[in-house]
């Protein structure tokens, strides 16, 4: 059995969707559903038993989650966290992002099982360090919020534990595609794109405030949620890699070019609006990011990644235009 926690999510359910193209239905998913309309991602897909987060904590605290598996575990793909980068409740992030992750790693050594887990390039700060995924640099990161900090704690701990030899790490950027929505405001800008330009047929970007940038040329590196699931995948198959790994493109586009393919895969005129941005981000806000990614690559992961245009494409004409979920016919 595979158990897969934030399944339900926008990488976690690619994840599942990705298991389910290889003929694999015995997962256990693990998310918390609420109010969201989470659910809906999950209803393509195909997996042997679904738990709530807190009776999934609970069943890994009293030691009885063994008797819930449907045969031996082989690994537990460990995605579930509060993923808010503006939550600032750090006694909530420690809970879910540091604790929460401690006892799934334990659980997964205990029973022999592969642990790949979900990182941050939050944790990386404003990125004067650069963006090497060389554990030798953990203890000199300095991320700027909370998440990228509850993030950084888990590596470090897992780094003081020696578990680095064993386990997997994933340090995911800017993840787009099929199965956001139910993210509020920490969706892409894609999906926010599409919303505003259907309503209106323009866009609003944030200005720059920093003069070596112009307006809407801040960049990121954007990674394909298809492409993250893939990534990911690649590391329940080879065991024999371990410890923190980038998932990214390995390049940069600017939040203009971005806005630029959705507007040409919608078929519609460029138009688009530059707006002041909070105060209340401006001096955490990151003006560039962009993932290392020979140490993947040495690792074994060979496929190329869509480009920023094909995949927005795919992105909106497949999914957003006719409203439908990973694994939808």
């Amino acid at each position: 059995m595979i158990i897969v926690t934030g399944g339900a999510g926008l990488i976690g359910s690619a994840v599942v969707h990705g298991l389910n193209q290889r003929g694999i239905e015995n997962i256990m998913v693990v998310d918390h559903l609420g109010l969201t309309e989470k659910w809906r991602n999950l209803a393509p897909l195909k997996f042997r038993d679904y738990l709530e987060k807190d009776a999934f904590e609970a069943l890994l605290d009293n030691g009885t989650l063994p008797s819930r598996l449907s045969g031996p575990l082989q690994a537990i793909i460990h995605l579930g966290a509060c993923s808010a980068t503006t939550e600032r409740d750090a006694s909530y992030l420690i809970r879910n992002n540091f604790e929460y992750s401690r006892k799934a790693a334990l659980f997964a050594k205990e029973q022999g099982a592969r642990f790949i887990y979900a990182s941050s390039a939050a944790t990386y700060g404003n990125g004067e360090l650069g963006f090497s995924d060389d554990e030798t640099l953990l203890t000199k990161l300095r991320p700027m919020n909370m998440y990228g900090y509850s993030k950084q704690l888990f590596d470090l701990w897992a780094q003081q534990q020696g578990l680095l030899t064993e386990l997997v790490g994933l340090k995911y950027y800017n993840v787009y595609g099929p199965n956001e929505q139910h993210k509020g405001e920490m969706r892409s800008l894609v999906q926010k794109a599409f919303e505003q330009i259907s309503e209106t047929g323009r866009l609003k970007l944030f200005k720059s405030h920093r003069p070596d940038y112009a307006d809407g040329e801040q960049v990121r590196d954007f990674v394909y949620v298809k492409d993250a699931a893939a990534m990911t995948l690649h590391f329940l198959d080879n065991r024999a890699a371990a410890g923190i790994f980038n998932v990214g493109g390995g390049s940069t586009a600017s939040w203009n070019r971005l806005a630029t393919a959705v507007f040409n895969a919608m078929d519609l005129p460029v138009a688009i609006d530059y707006i002041d941005m909070p105060e209340s981000i401006r001096n955490t806000y990151q003006y560039h990011t962009c993932a290392e990614t020979e140490k993947i690559r040495q690792a074994g992961y060979t496929a190329a990644t869509l480009s920023l245009e094909a995949a927005v494409s795919d992105y909106i004409r497949n999914y957003l235009i006719p409203n439908k979920h990973l694994g939808d016919a």
